[in-house]
């Protein structure tokens, strides 16, 4: 195969996978003091290999980092007819301009840390307290976001680049 048509046909695996799309943004960081305590909002956040963002509840977990789609969550309150701060949902991170839906098995990086997605985070009885109609409004097309883990030490910031991109292990 000439050095151009494989470039080609590496170049669509690559978008096929979701990987090297057009990059999203970090809209929004939180971070949980203590299970079902409040979500603090922040402009920054530090993020250690394997245990989750420095200060959360949920070091070491199962789901180190939960994350939402700005567009999804809006298009949701939107369509319950009601205006909510995203920090209801009760995710880490909200990103604009990627899609999560399906994304088990991808890495996303943000900034310069790499966070490898685990599955969808189905949203809980919590969202129904909050809104009428919010946990099952979330659950289709990973409505309620998705979780993972960290692979990289290192610290995100609010605008920082996010994208998909190559990770075995």
């Amino acid at each position: 195969m000439s050095e151009g048509r494989q470039a080609a046909a590496t170049n669509e695996n690559t978008r096929a996978r979701g990987v090297g799309d057009t990059a999203g943004r970090l809209e929004a960081i939180w971070i949980k003091r203590a299970r079902g305590g409040v979500m603090d909002r922040q402009e920054n956040a530090s993020l250690c290999a394997k245990k989750g963002i420095v200060g959360n509840a949920d070091w070491g977990g199962w789901r180190q980092v939960t994350i939402i789609e700005k567009e999804r969550w809006e298009a949701v309150t939107a369509g319950l007819g009601v205006t909510l701060d995203p920090a209801t949902r009760r995710a880490n991170l909200m990103v604009s301009g990627i899609d999560l839906e399906n994304s088990r098995d991808k890495a996303l990086r943000i900034g310069a840390v790499r966070i490898k997605m685990v599955n969808e985070t189905a949203p809980c009885n919590l969202m129904e307290e909050a809104q009428p109609g919010l946990e099952d409004a979330l659950r289709p097309n990973w409505g309620g976001g998705a979780f993972g883990y960290v692979i990289d030490d290192g610290d995100i910031t609010l605008g920082d680049e996010v994208r998909w991109v190559e990770y075995q292990e």
